[in-house]
């Protein structure tokens, strides 16, 4: 398998101790493998290529984001990037011409905060992107009919109720009860509340003498029978758990149709950040695909511990110092830890009365200073400022003792970050990663925070700021997954359903960027993907229309033709 060149070199030896100092020497091979692989390149450029695109607009995404012709592919690789004429030099008898007959082509979608590790667990009925209640009933009713007898039929977030235009309410048990007698049903808005059916109330065992779960609400009559609403991020996760989970077989044939289903959206590789309930099970799924060469999608992810207590952390940290990233490929791959540091300091977008406690903060420092001892990658999820401040005094710290500069340590979400919190986190080499959760939430979050709202995120300060940032989802709870949404939205402000929501836009070539090249730094694949250049992976997108061109409005509508991931062809649309 062609394996990744770990960065090691853009590490600064200042500093550090004398097992990082090992670790940079380790690299050395790495890198002047990197520099022999370039050069082999340029020396097999003259053998004929695999595959040729021509007559296209390759977007190519690189520092000058130049316009190119044709793209020639060599086994998982581009051998070149240029004209019609300069490309189709490298044709031999067995090269496959593909004409892209003038259509846009940009660089594999990367996604650089997503959970979809977990949503394989089931095979959903989503509704992302649905703006018509009625066509979420009507795909319930299919769902249910082609529904075995007894059959789980689950939608764990990704929508809410403020999307449909034509009736936005939620789905009372009387309903759902009539639609599927015989099937449990739940359908989860966001992480705030689950619709169940009787169905699924007794396969689940909830009934009037069940207590509330922790952190939830089940939701009773004047009788005290359950309504079929659960409340609450705890009141979810209690339903979601009683949902079984599939046998390995089918667990492989969930992942297999799940990560089609992401190449034909655009998603060629991601960052991903676990989640509730994740476990090993969920890991070894996408393992065994990516050890038989079946994964058709590069994952890149952090171990996630979310303890509560500090006998909790104590145990966290003995794992840290075991802990060694960057063990498997360039398809499936550990990259460091994160994403909830410890659970007493970590936010919710939803509210915003977040209190920061010195006691919680010195459990974040003793997790985020084990990290940088041993020299690893480290994503926190912050997103007010006043949590932003807290986290930046302990990272600030550690800084001083442990140099964190070059470990590329990032906060995901950002909602709230100030021009003077960027400042921060550029003088510590930090990144920045945004995301798209107002398509869903964003009428919610003006509730919540009324005018702030409307910065939220601040995706214009943080591109203006210089910072290295990147752009993303969170799917598949509390936004949609497809990228395109992300990007119409990111250039918009436009929640799904079309409410203005957001006043902090940014151009689409800088969407673009965000969401490519940026984003291959985040998972230390900047040498291998991003963009469109000779010696990077052939992961590309053929799209339906011209990105730059299609008014705003119809970004979210754009839809790749063909999707390439090494050079493969992975998914592909009739008639292409």
């Amino acid at each position: 398998m062609d394996e990744t060149v770990e960065s090691a070199l853009d590490r600064e030896v200042h500093g550090m101790k004398r097992d990082r100092i090992t670790q940079w020497l380790r690299a050395i091979p790495a890198a002047a493998s990197l520099l022999l692989g370039a050069l082999a390149l340029q020396a097999h450029a003259a053998e004929p290529a695999d595959t040729i695109l021509l007559n296209g607009r390759i977007v190519t995404v690189d520092g000058r984001f130049a316009i190119a012709q044709a793209v020639g592919i060599r086994g998982q690789r581009i051998v070149a990037v240029g004209t019609n004429g300069d490309v189709l030099e490298l044709q031999g008898r067995r090269t496959k011409l593909i004409d892209l007959k003038k259509r846009t082509v940009i660089p594999g979608l990367i996604d650089n905060h997503a959970h979809f590790i977990r949503a394989p667990e089931h095979d959903e009925l989503r509704l992302d992107g649905v703006t018509l209640r009625k066509q979420a009933l009507a795909m319930l009713a299919e769902r249910v009919r082609a529904a075995k007898p007894g059959e789980w039929i689950a939608t764990l977030g990704g929508w809410s109720e403020e999307q449909f235009t034509d009736d936005p309410r939620g789905f009372p048990l009387e309903e759902l009860d009539r639609i599927a007698p015989d099937n449990p049903v739940v359908l989860q808005a966001i992480y705030n509340h689950s619709y169940l059916n009787s169905a699924a109330l007794k396969a689940a065992g909830i009934d009037a003498t069940t207590p509330d779960p922790r952190g939830g609400k089940i939701e009773k009559d004047a009788s005290g029978a359950p309504t079929g609403m659960v409340r609450n991020a705890g009141g979810v996760a209690f339903v979601a758990s009683r949902i079984p989970l599939p046998d390995k077989e089918q667990w492989l044939a969930n992942v297999r149709k799940y990560v089609a289903q992401l190449n034909a959206m655009g998603i060629t590789a991601w960052y991903d950040a676990g989640g509730r309930g994740v476990n090993e099970k969920h890991y070894e799924a996408y393992r065994t695909l990516a050890d038989g060469g079946e994964l058709n999608a590069r994952v890149f992810w952090t171990t996630l511990r979310q303890p509560a207590t500090p006998a909790e952390v104590d145990k966290v940290i003995g794992e840290i110092r075991q802990h060694t990233p960057f063990q498997g490929s360039d398809h499936f791959e550990n990259i460091g830890w994160g994403e909830s540091v410890y659970s007493p300091a970590t936010t919710s977008l939803l509210r915003s009365d977040f209190v920061v406690r010195p006691e919680d903060m010195r459990e974040v420092r003793r997790i985020a200073h084990a990290v940088a001892e041993g020299g690893m990658f480290l994503n926190a999820h912050a997103e007010m400022q006043n949590a932003i401040d807290a986290y930046l005094d302990e990272y600030e710290a550690i800084n001083k003792v442990e140099p964190i500069k070059g470990l590329r340590w990032a906060f995901s979400h950002l909602d709230q970050v100030t021009d003077a919190q960027l400042a921060r986190m550029k003088r510590l080499g930090m990144y920045a990663g945004l995301h798209s959760r107002p398509l869903i939430q964003g009428a919610l979050m003006h509730q919540v925070h009324g005018e702030r709202a409307w910065e939220m995120p601040p995706f214009r300060r943080v591109q203006d700021s210089g910072i290295l940032w990147g752009l993303g989802s969170d799917a598949t709870a509390v936004t949609p997954s497809n990228p395109f949404y992300t990007l119409w939205f990111a250039v918009t402000g436009r929640a799904i359903g079309g409410r203005k929501v957001n006043r902090q836009g940014v151009s689409r070539a800088e969407a673009l960027v965000a969401h490519t090249r940026s984003n291959a730094s985040f998972v230390f694949q900047e040498n291998n993907i991003g963009s469109i250049q000779t010696g990077k992976y052939a992961d590309l997108l053929v799209l339906d229309r011209d990105y730059f061109a299609v008014p705003a409005g119809q970004i979210k509508d754009i839809k790749p033709l063909l999707t390439m991931v090494g050079g493969k062809i992975v998914y592909s649309a009739k008639g292409m």
